[in-house]
């Protein structure tokens, strides 16, 4: 599709409204504003729900499902909701805690006495409260997951061969695995599993019909009504296969839809109840907006430097900083070839959920902002405009990383020794394996059984190679063959990191 075409092209279907919204109202121009900014950030489909007070004001789909096919995006298309599921794993454990079955402050280990962590002290003193802001110590682990071939259990019990990045409490990194760890507390407290609980207590009370916890189980739907992960590629967007998120379903793995989406904004902005009751007691459900952890600008959203908080923390399972005098709560979701954002200003019980068919189109915090602007009666901001440049100097940047590293490749060298010398099996003590094998006159490599971490080498300098694996997407990866004294290849080092060194196998 030519994305020149794309606003003429766009259509939506518009949830009915009542005989108010009939009236010009702070979204009278939103339709125009998503057409162009779909145009302008390449995204083949969206959809979005706007929550005011009570009412779902605004709910509509824009686009293509997948860019080449008739079928259009509405209200009812289902997306994934990626990382903002954690809002949703950290809900569960409220619900738990109002039970009795679960507090906050538990040690993990009351739950799962079979957990550990490299560190015994940290190990006994972690905390489910940890699990959900993201300060248990570890680093990113996501490695673990994204290979394709482990199971949940088998990758909660490797991080215990992790070293920690730093001392529990003192830092804040990311962390989708220790969700996962929640999500096993879930598990056992209530004596069903995460996605069962989800699906039942939150879900469907909500009134999410069309939502499920997974991919598996959205796929077992047989609901064609979804939409297809796009990527760009070499500058072309194209379709792509979905990445399994169903490993840690906890992190990230649930689906939903405008429509759906609108119902949960409505949930939360009335602090926990549906139709006047509650799911979850409002002591809980203000832990959950509390702020948690103050986070360094650098592991905040590089929206920052456009939005200017004073202050930036995380609550549990949302980002949080100050707007205009008011306190807003958020979070994206991401995996490759899909998007999404929610963000809410409770005091002003206005919120705003958004999804995305195209991997890391940052439109999202644009209309984001542009609409809670419209709602608060901030003045009127091209938030998009600003995002593309904002993000387009970042991509600058990252093109000069690239350069300035083509820039230091020692031309003229060959590898030490013949490729097939390099071929075999390499191990890491919790990574798992990783093969070369010579094939064509190349090396090929393979990490779990996903296309998208397979592809064939090419020299780059000394003993390093680099590969574009899958459909290079992820543009280059590369590895560096390390030789024993004997001058046999004793280990390969992954994506230039001393963690991710693999040992040869005898």
């Amino acid at each position: 599709m030519r994305f020149a075409r794309t606003a003429a092209l766009l259509t939506a279907a518009l949830l009915p409204l009542s005989a108010g919204a009939q009236k010009r109202t702070p979204d009278a121009d939103l339709d125009a504003y998503i057409a162009k900014g779909m145009q302008d950030w390449k995204i083949p489909g969206l959809s979005i729900a706007v929550v005011k007070n009570d009412s779902v004001v605004y709910a509509k789909g824009f686009g293509a499902r997948r860019l080449g096919a008739p079928d259009r995006v509405d209200a009812r298309t289902l997306f994934g909701m990626m990382s903002t599921t954690k809002a949703m794993t950290a809900l569960a454990v409220a619900m738990l805690v109002d039970s009795g079955k679960v507090a906050w402050d538990d040690p993990v280990t009351k739950h799962l006495p079979w957990f550990q962590l490299s560190d015994p002290y940290v190990t006994r003193e972690l905390t489910v409260r940890d699990l959900l802001r993201h300060n248990s110590g570890l680093g990113n682990a996501d490695l673990l997951w994204v290979r394709g071939d482990l199971g949940t259990r088998t990758i909660l019990e490797r991080v215990r061969g992790l070293k920690l990045a730093y001392s529990m409490r003192s830092g804040f990194v990311y962390q989708n695995v220790m969700y996962q760890v929640a999500g096993e507390v879930i598990a056992a407290a209530s004596g069903m599993p995460w996605e069962q609980f989800v699906k039942s207590r939150i879900m469907d009370p909500v009134g999410m019909t069309r939502s499920q916890p997974t991919l598996s189980a959205m796929r077992a739907m047989r609901d064609s009504n979804v939409s297809t992960a796009h990527f760009e590629i070499d500058g072309v967007v194209r379709a792509i296969e979905e990445s399994p998120v169903d490993p840690v379903p906890a992190a990230g793995a649930a689906w939903s839809s405008a429509e759906d989406a609108g119902k949960w904004v409505r949930f939360l902005l009335d602090s926990g109840r549906v139709n006047g009751k509650r799911l979850v007691s409002e002591a809980s459900f203000r832990e959950l907006l509390k702020p948690q952890a103050i986070l360094p600008p650098g592991e905040f959203y590089p929206t920052v430097e456009l939005t200017r908080p004073h202050w930036i923390t995380y609550g549990l399972g949302w980002f949080q900083q100050d707007y205009r005098g008011k306190f807003v709560s958020m979070h994206t979701g991401s995996i490759d070839g899909r998007t999404a954002i929610v963000g809410l200003i409770p005091d002003e019980r206005i919120g705003v959920y958004i999804f995305g068919n195209v991997d890391h189109a940052e439109f999202r915090h644009a209309l984001m902002w542009r609409v809670l602007d419209a709602y608060t009666g901030a003045p009127p901001r091209d938030w998009s405009a600003e995002f593309l440049k904002l993000y387009g100097d970042r991509k600058a940047k990252a093109a000069k990383a690239t350069a300035d590293r083509e820039a230091k490749r020692v031309t003229g060298t060959h590898p030490s020794l013949a490729l097939d010398k390099y071929a075999g099996s390499y191990d890491h003590p919790v990574y798992g394996d990783m093969t070369f094998a010579l094939t064509d006159g190349a090396l090929v490599t393979r990490f779990g059984p996903l296309p998208e971490n397979r592809g064939r080498l090419e020299h780059w300098h000394h003993d390093t190679f680099r590969a574009r694996l899958g459909d290079g997407r992820g543009g280059w990866t590369y590895l560096t063959f390390r030789l024993a004294g004997d001058g046999s290849v004793a280990a390969v080092r992954f994506m230039d990191s001393g963690e991710l060194e693999f040992a040869r196998r005898p």
